[in-house]
């Protein structure tokens, strides 16, 4: 079993920002599984399905973000999940607009809602993200003006590039696991392995 977790907030005027990309990657991941069963359920929306025999769970915590884990640790308690069942995509102010990263562990790096996921959890880091970069804030924007602030119509093109991009790369960690799936999609090994294979076919 694994749990797939979406981070973002809840209620319609923070559907279409930045800090709602792990919302619209879990949406696009249900649609690809069939998971259209969505419920309300320990202070989130869940929905289930199967993929590669495996059950896979996902999530979209209504805790609002910076109080993800009060939603996600009962859900990994309940199923009795360890941190190697869990996968969490947010938006990263790090990475430029539209690139994606798959890491396999780390701290919170300042994102609030991977910092609560980890404080709920006992301080546990060894579960893998997906990241999705929204670039920096303008100049004279804060931090919470950007990440709250919809994309434009041309950065939202970019975005959904990417998250499409995702959604075979989180299957990939479902069934091969997160180093596989870094080799595969994570832009620098994946461009690596791409030239690796030049001219090696026969």
């Amino acid at each position: 079993m694994k749990l797939f977790v979406g981070l973002g907030n809840p209620t319609p005027e923070y559907a279409a920002t930045k800090h709602n990309v792990g919302f619209m990657l879990a949406d696009k991941l249900a649609d690809k599984i069939s998971a259209d069963n969505w419920r309300e359920k320990f202070n989130a929306l869940i929905a289930e399905s199967f993929f590669g025999g495996e059950k896979i769970i996902i999530v979209k915590p209504q805790t609002f973000m910076n109080l993800s884990g009060e939603a996600v640790a009962p859900i990994m308690n309940f199923y009795k999940l360890g941190a190697d069942d869990l996968i969490v995509a947010h938006d990263d102010m790090d990475l430029p607009l539209g690139t994606i990263r798959l890491r396999p562990k780390g701290s919170g790096g300042g994102h609030h809602g991977i910092e609560s996921i980890i404080q709920h959890l006992g301080g546990e880091q060894n579960f893998p993200r997906v990241r999705i970069g929204v670039g920096r804030p303008p100049k004279n924007w804060t931090v919470n003006h950007h990440v709250l602030s919809p994309f434009t119509q041309e950065d939202a093109d970019k975005i959904n590039v990417a998250l499409e991009e995702l959604v075979p790369a989180v299957l990939c960690i479902f069934s091969e696991g997160i180093n596989n799936a870094m080799n595969k999609f994570n832009p620098k090994r994946k461009k690596a392995n791409e030239e690796s294979n030049i001219g090696t076919d026969s």
